[in-house]
């Protein structure tokens, strides 16, 4: 008999506050930077960093939109990182040329964003701190990915990918990229990540960068 799922969280404060219980288990990550990915997981990121008491950045991954198919991803980038689906790429006849103008029009857009969120501040120096990467959600695992390589090659200690919600067969793809999961849910059938909220909506570039602005990452000086 078919079930509808039901939602396994009311919103996304509630699972950063079941998320930032979750790390509090972790006791050797003393020294964390929490990194959200736009937009939805910095609406997590914000609430773990303020439970945790760490710094608060972002980290903005892109997916590589497939010719034709926007919605369909042959890859992701993320500042200075690619990770491309080879497979998809050489059975859909992707051009090397196409791939290197959208990876350009990508980077350029992770850029802007960048830029619009720190709104001028620096990033968090992540030599030898833990990363933990948040989203809302994970589906594929490919921006996911890019996050992950993208905090290990700027010198973290560690890093940990934190979600509330992802499909179990892409569990193995990801702990090949984390050092630890943590994971809240893995329902199966999965479905899309905003089926296990109650309420999901939309979260706006303003709202992205007044979360970065009242947290501890980017707090004024005096």
């Amino acid at each position: 008999m078919f079930h509808e799922a039901l939602p396994l969280f009311a919103d996304r404060r509630e699972a950063g506050e079941r998320l930032a219980s979750a790390l509090a288990r972790r006791k050797e990550d003393a020294d964390l930077v929490v990194l959200g990915i736009p937009r939805g997981g910095v609406e997590i990121a914000a609430v773990v960093a303020e439970r945790r008491h760490a710094p608060l950045d972002v980290v903005v991954p892109r997916k590589l939109r497939a010719p034709g198919n926007p919605e369909l991803g042959i890859g992701a980038v993320a500042e200075g990182v690619e990770v491309l689906d080879r497979q998809l790429i050489d059975a859909l006849g992707v051009t090397e040329a196409y791939l290197r103008a959208e990876v350009a029009i990508q980077q350029e857009e992770i850029r802007r964003r960048l830029v619009t969120y720190r709104a001028g501040l620096p990033p968090v120096d992540l030599s030898d701190r833990v990363a933990v990467v948040v989203d809302d959600g994970v589906a594929t695992g490919g921006t996911a990915v890019a996050a992950l390589r993208w905090a290990r090659r700027r010198g973290s200690a560690g890093v940990v990918l934190a979600v509330p919600v992802a499909p179990r067969e892409i569990v193995p793809r990801l702990e090949r990229e984390a050092d630890d999961l943590v994971i809240l849910e893995l329902p199966d059938p999965f479905y899309a990540v905003g089926q296990w909220y109650e309420a999901f909506p939309q979260v706006s570039d303003h709202r992205v960068i007044e979360l970065l602005a009242n947290g501890n990452r980017l707090q004024a000086p005096p």
